[in-house]
C-alpha cells in the first residue's frame, strides 16, 4: 500500500468523485479507505469513488464483460457500495476517453444495475441510457422537522423517494438522512429528492444521496424526479406514445432528462476531470489504522 496510487479528480454538474483507475482490479480498497479519499478536509474530498476496472478483472462484472469492456465499481463517500450513479457514469466515461480507452461515439458502461449505453458528443455533453424506471406501489412520506410530504417511490436501480415542495429551503440542511414512511419502503436507506416547478417541463431540485449526504447533483434522482413529474403532469410516456424531455436545475448544474415511450429514458451533461496525480501510500496505509 506504500506505493504510490494513481488517481483523477472528476466532476458532473459538480457531483465530484475520486477516480481511481484499477484495470486488473489489483487495490484492496475497503471501505474505511473509501471513506479516507473522500474526506474533503483530510483526504481528497468527493461524494463518492470511480473505481476503473476491465469487467473481466472483476467478480460482479464478469457476467458483462462479452457486451461492456469497463466496470464501473462505485462507492459512496461513506464507502458504502451503491448500484448505480447517473453522473458518474459520465465521469467515468470522460475519464476513459481522457485516458484513450474509448473515443467519442457510442461505448457500453458495467454496472451494479446492468450494462449503461453512453454516447460521448463533440461538443463534450455525455449522454447515458439510464435503462427503465420501476415505481413500486404503495404510499411513502418523507419528513424534515415538522413538514412532511407524500412521495413517489421511483427505482432507477438504487432507491428514491421523490417529494414536490413549495421552496427548496423547506428540506432544511439535508445534513442528515430525511425520515420516511414506512420504512419497509427503502430498507437498505433511500437517497431523498425535494422538488419544485421553475416553468412547463422544467424542475429543480435539492438531493439527499443515501450515505453522502446533499449533494451538488444526482443523476439517477434527476432521472427519478423527471419520472414523478412527468406522471404528476399526466405525461407518461407509455400512456400518451410521445417521448417526456424535463430539464431538471440541481445547485450543481443542469441536465436534460427524457423518458421515451417505451419506457428507456436518457440523461444528458456535462462532465470534467479537473486534476490528476498520485495517492500517497504511506498516507493511506496510517488512514486505515
Amino acid at each position: 500500500m506504500r506505493t504510490p496510487i494513481p488517481f483523477l479528480k472528476g466532476h458532473g454538474t459538480e457531483n465530484d468523485f475520486v477516480i481511481v483507475p484499477d484495470p486488473e482490479n489489483a487495490l484492496d480498497l475497503p471501505p474505511a479507505a473509501v471513506a479516507a479519499l473522500c474526506d474533503r478536509r483530510a483526504g481528497i474530498g468527493g461524494d463518492g469513488v470511480l473505481h476503473v476496472v476491465r469487467s473481466a478483472a472483476h467478480p460482479e462484472a464478469k457476467p458483462m464483460a462479452a457486451v461492456a469492456e469497463w466496470f464501473m465499481d462505485y462507492r459512496n463517500g461513506d464507502g458504502s457500495v451503491a448500484e448505480m450513479c447517473g453522473n458518474g457514469v459520465r465521469v467515468f466515461a470522460r475519464y476513459l476517453k481522457h485516458a484513450g480507452h474509448v473515443g467519442e461515439g457510442d461505448l457500453a458502461i458495467a454496472t451494479r444495475a446492468g450494462v449503461k449505453t453512453v454516447h460521448i458528443a463533440k461538443d463534450g455533453d455525455i449522454t447515458v441510457g439510464m435503462g427503465r424506471a420501476r415505481l413500486p406501489e404503495g404510499e411513502v412520506t418523507v419528513s424534515v422537522g415538522e413538514h412532511s410530504w407524500a412521495a413517489r417511490n421511483v427505482n432507477m436501480g438504487n432507491p428514491h423517494a421523490v417529494a414536490f415542495v413549495d421552496d427548496l429551503a423547506q428540506a432544511g440542511n439535508l445534513y442528515d438522512p430525511p425520515p420516511f414512511s414506512p420504512a419497509a419502503a427503502y430498507p437498505e436507506g433511500v437517497n431523498v429528492e425535494f422538488v419544485v416547478d421553475r416553468g412547463p417541463r422544467h424542475v429543480a431540485m435539492r438531493v439527499h444521496e443515501r450515505g453522502s449526504g446533499e449533494t451538488r447533483s444526482c443523476g439517477t434522482g434527476a432521472c427519478a424526479v423527471a419520472v414523478a413529474a412527468a406522471r404528476r403532469d399526466g405525461a407518461d410516456p407509455a400512456v400518451t406514445g410521445t417521448p417526456a424531455t424535463y430539464t431538471v436545475d440541481l445547485p450543481g448544474g443542469r441536465l436534460v432528462i427524457t423518458e421515451r415511450p417505451d419506457g428507456e429514458i436518457e440523461m444528458t451533461g456535462p462532465a470534467v476531470i479537473v486534476a490528476e496525480g498520485e495517492i500517497d501510500g504511506e498516507w493511506l496505509e496510517n488512514a486505515l489504522r
